[in-house]
């Protein structure tokens, strides 16, 4: 798409905002059931996409994208007239007689930028929330899951460009689009493109939600339920091969409950994928070649014991384990995004304290252990986005909370109502009666309004 035609769309959405027509709680709530009803129809479409672009099955694609984007559209149906609805709050004495209030009004013509790993899920579910706040949106899907932008597209047809409207293609189009000014950007992605987001919003003066990422650390002391805790991290490890946000990256294990550990994971990714996942329908591939090839290039084989096969025709990496891994080693330098687990041992808590602390704040945290002394350590003492205790990944599960990074792991926050917020401009608004005015305030200033004034604010 050209320049012109997403300069000509932008002004489009900006003039259709200011005709007010997306105010009215009930226009958003049709709009949501129309995409929540447009979503099901094509659901088998949906999944197919994703299992072009990523080799996700239909029952994986409902459980971690199809449904959750339809849990949070019922929520929002169902919540909207609340979260719309003005705020009474307390109004000070000194302010008599009035009241205040709190407005909660959508920024304008927002721009929500997603990746390749959850396409959809990261596409649509923070349009559903920019839609219920009474936004207009431009979507721009990534270049690196073509099926599943098209087929967004073709969901969000049911909409008018003036409304909803989605710009397919690569770095050009988000050149073009990162040169206009928006009300609000919503970006999901790696850091480097979240720091060109950001300073080209700076330009306008944008608001931005980042939500980025990093190496998320998993932690397994010895009093954790150690088979439960190999059972759930190779889950959410090994979860659309890898290429998880908020997957735990890699493993500090207490040294004296390592070997079990190990042995456990071994039996957990042979329970859970066969004996050959390589030949599993239900596990997928990694997204390209280049991402395939990075994730390849971290996998050191002397350190491999399990897995490590590859396949770089049909682009799939067996779930593999690196045990005896070191801070220095190269997995340990990035973030993986791909179905390696680097297990690290570890002789006391304020080890692992200090290590992850030392790096740059990750975007999600993981503890196993029956132990709630270091459980509270570990959470109060240890900076990170989001979490789980004795589990990974569904934390994010929840319109009840709300999903974000902090530091380098991104900025601001959405699912539910955080979601609804996020994308609203909150009017803080006193109305003054007329029947009586306070003179304190007003000069000439006297003594005996001066003892009013000290008496008030106190």
């Amino acid at each position: 798409m050209t320049q012109g035609q997403i300069k000509s769309i932008v002004s489009v959405q900006r003039k259709y905002f200011d005709s007010r027509e997306t105010l009215p709680v009930k226009y958003r709530i049709n709009a949501l059931k129309i995409l929540r009803q447009t979503m099901i129809e094509n659901e088998s479409e949906i999944t197919e996409a994703l299992k072009a672009d990523l080799g996700k099955s239909s029952y994986e694609s409902y459980m971690c994208e199809v449904g959750m984007v339809i849990n949070e559209l019922s929520h929002m149906i169902k919540h909207v007239k609340s979260y719309a609805k003005d705020k009474r709050v307390r109004t000070p004495l000194a302010q008599f007689a009035s009241k205040s209030y709190v407005k909660n009004m959508p920024y304008g013509v927002v721009l929500i930028m997603s990746p390749w790993n959850y396409p959809f899920l990261l596409t649509i579910g923070p349009l559903v929330d920019a839609l219920a706040a009474g936004n207009t949106a431009v979507v721009k899907p990534s270049a690196y899951s073509p099926n599943t932008s098209a087929i967004i597209k073709k969901i969000l047809r049911i909409f008018d460009d003036k409304y909803v409207a989605v710009i397919e293609g690569g770095r050009e189009e988000n050149t073009y689009l990162l040169d206009e000014k928006f009300d609000y950007i919503f970006f999901t992605g790696g850091k480097t493109v979240g720091k060109l987001v950001m300073k080209k919003a700076s330009e306008h003066l944008t608001p931005v939600t980042l939500e980025l990422g990093g190496k998320s650390p998993c932690i397994v002391d010895k009093t954790a339920n150690i088979p439960l805790a190999a059972k759930r991290i190779v889950f959410g490890k090994y979860l659309n091969l890898g290429q998880t946000c908020v997957a735990p990256d890699y493993v500090l294990c207490d040294k004296s409950i390592k070997e079990e550990f190990i042995y456990c994971l071994k039996a957990e990714i042979k329970s859970q994928f066969g004996v050959n996942p390589m030949e599993n329908p239900n596990y997928g591939k990694i997204i390209n070649k280049k991402h395939f090839d990075k994730v390849v290039s971290l996998i050191d084989t002397k350190k491999v014991c399990i897995g490590g096969k590859i396949d770089e025709h049909t682009l799939k990496i067996e779930p593999t384990v690196m045990d005896n891994v070191t801070y220095t080693d190269d997995i340990m330098a990035e973030e993986i995004f791909g179905p390696v687990l680097p297990v690290i041992s570890y002789e006391s808590i304020s080890d692992v304290m200090n290590y992850v602390n030392s790096n740059p704040k990750p975007l999600a945290f993981y503890v196993f252990s029956s132990n709630k002394k270091t459980v509270s350590e570990l959470t109060d003492k240890c900076s990170f986005g989001g979490g789980c205790v004795n589990d990974v990944v569904i934390h994010l599960a929840t319109t009840n909370m709300g999903f974000g990074g902090v530091g380098e792991s991104g900025m601001g926050s959405y699912h539910g109502k955080c979601g609804f917020d996020t994308f609203s401009h909150k009017k803080s608004i006193v109305d003054k009666k007329t029947f009586i005015d306070l003179p304190m305030r007003y000069q000439p200033y006297k003594k005996f309004n001066e003892k009013l004034i000290r008496m008030f604010l106190k």
